[in-house]
C-alpha cells in the first residue's frame, strides 16, 4: 500500500513539473511579447518606468517558475525537498513583490515588514548554506 502511495506521489509531482514547465514557457512568451510591444510603442526603443517594472516583474516571475521547477526536479531525483532552493524561491518572490510595488501608496510599517521579511529570508539562506558547507556560523571568519 505504501508503495502505491509513493508511485501516486511521484506521478503527481511529475504532472506538476510538466504543468509548471508549460507555464514557464508561456510566461516567457508573454515576457517577450510585452518587451517587444513596449519597445515598439512610441517613443520607439525607450521604456517608461511603469513598463520597466512590468518587464522586471514578468522576468522575476519566470525566474521564480524556474526555481520552483528546480525544486520539483530535486524532489524527483532525491525524494527530498531542498530547503536552500525553497529559500531562494521565497527570496525571489519577495524581491519581485518589492520591485513591482508602488511605494507611494504604502505606509512605512508595510515597507519595514517587507524589509524585515526579506532580511530574515536572506539570513536564513546564508545560515543554511553555511551549515551545509560544514562550518558553524560562529567559526566563520569575516575579513575586513
Amino acid at each position: 500500500m505504501l508503495e502505491l502511495f509513493k508511485k501516486f506521489e511521484r506521478g503527481v509531482v511529475m504532472l506538476l513539473a510538466v504543468l509548471l514547465a508549460a507555464t514557464i514557457f508561456f510566461a516567457t512568451i508573454e515576457l517577450g511579447l510585452t518587451l517587444a510591444k513596449d519597445l515598439l510603442a512610441p517613443p520607439i526603443m525607450l521604456l517608461q518606468v511603469g513598463d520597466l517594472l512590468d518587464i522586471f516583474g514578468l522576468f522575476l516571475l519566470v525566474l521564480l517558475g524556474i526555481e520552483l521547477l528546480e525544486t520539483l526536479k530535486a524532489y524527483l531525483r532525491e525524494n527530498v525537498v531542498h530547503v536552500e532552493v525553497v529559500m531562494i524561491v521565497a527570496i525571489i518572490a519577495i524581491a519581485r513583490k518589492v520591485i513591482i510595488l508602488d511605494i507611494k501608496e504604502l505606509d512605512g510599517m508595510t515597507l519595514i515588514g517587507l524589509a524585515a521579511l526579506l532580511a530574515a529570508l536572506a539570513f536564513g539562506y546564508v545560515y543554511i548554506k553555511r551549515t551545509h558547507l560544514g562550518c558553524a556560523p560562529d567559526k566563520i571568519k569575516v575579513e575586513k
